[in-house]
């Protein structure tokens, strides 16, 4: 299942207590106080990993705490600190506060964040001592570690985003273009998760993502509405595929405007068109096709794998 929104709620570890202790050894009569500091609380550390590509961990378990630090000792010696407790997410997440403010934007593999400082140690009572008060018998308590309600919304990663009705063959395209194998059937909605497609070609690499949800409405909440919108938005290109059989110019304003209604900004992007399923046109009139469009068009079938060379090869280009 494809999960890309968690709630979760992590907590740092407490600091140590520092203690009370004096110095105690034969043959010295007057030992001083020598009781440590406590141990400072683990920090909740986000760490975004390429291994991961979806938030479904956090499914079940929603609740993270760190390790406390550990009292302070005799002898000063200070308490062992809280290990820190790493949560793992996907590149691309998000992270936000329970108001909605970013915290962190994980872009990078192992790209870290601490999203909850632990608490300092309490001091021991050696940290006390004056020349006026050579014993005290005092000492803190440690410091409570951050305790926050954190927000997780994973937005893919990919270089080129795949828009377009259901059955245009956007699963069709990049199971011919990549190794991902997206479910392919000849009913609405096959696709109701985004799939990515790794993409080698003229010595570059490049990654696809096929966004399900779009039809006439989705930014009214039709079909899958606009949860899936979101992925699109850190793509560098649109590529617009398009059954040629079914109006392609009609079906590309529907497209155009469902984005502007998501974002407007979406619609600056560089794209492209691939009109699709050119093994059923009895008759190609491509200029006709390519009269209909700014945008630079190709003619592709996706099933017989026919046009798709030219398609990449604009793709790398243009990255």
């Amino acid at each position: 299942m494809f999960i890309d929104y968690a709630k979760i709620h992590v907590k740092a570890g407490d600091g140590g207590r520092g203690i009370v202790s004096f110095h105690r050894e034969k043959y010295v009569p007057k030992g001083g106080p020598d009781g440590g500091d406590g141990g400072k609380g683990g920090d909740v550390i986000l760490k975004a990993s390429k291994d991961e590509n979806t938030l479904r961990s956090f499914r079940f378990k929603r609740h993270f705490k760190a390790e406390n630090g550990k009292p302070g000792g005799s002898n000063n010696k200070t308490g062992r600190s809280g290990q820190n407790l790493i949560i793992t997410v996907p590149v691309g997440t998000i992270v936000k506060d329970e108001d909605g403010n970013i915290m962190a934007d994980l872009k990078e593999d192992n790209q870290e964040v601490v999203v909850a400082e632990g608490g300092k140690g309490g001091k021991g009572n050696a940290a006390f001592a004056t020349p006026t008060n050579r014993a005290p018998r005092k000492a803190t308590e440690g410091k409570k570690g951050q305790e926050k309600t954190l927000i997780l919304e994973l937005k893919l990663l990919a270089d080129v985003g795949l828009v377009g009705l259901p059955n245009a063959g956007k699963s069709s395209l990049i199971r011919a273009i990549s190794e991902a194998k997206p479910l392919i059937a000849d009913y609405p909605f096959t696709t109701i998760e985004p799939h990515l497609g790794y993409v080698y070609f003229n010595n570059k690499d490049f990654v696809v993502a096929d966004i399900p949800g779009i039809i006439e409405g989705a930014s009214k909440g039709k079909g899958l509405g606009l949860r899936f919108f979101k992925h699109i938005e850190r793509t560098k290109i649109l590529l617009f595929v398009i059954d040629i059989t079914q109006n392609p110019k009609e079906t590309y304003e529907t497209l155009i405007n469902e984005l502007k209604q998501f974002n407007p900004q979406l619609i600056e992007r560089k794209k492209a068109i691939a009109l699709n399923k050119i093994d059923l046109v009895e008759e190609l009139n491509e200029k006709l096709y390519k009269g209909l469009f700014k945008e630079e068009v190709f003619f592709i079938s996706a099933l017989k794998k026919i046009g798709l060379k030219q398609l990449l090869s604009w793709i790398s280009e243009n990255l």
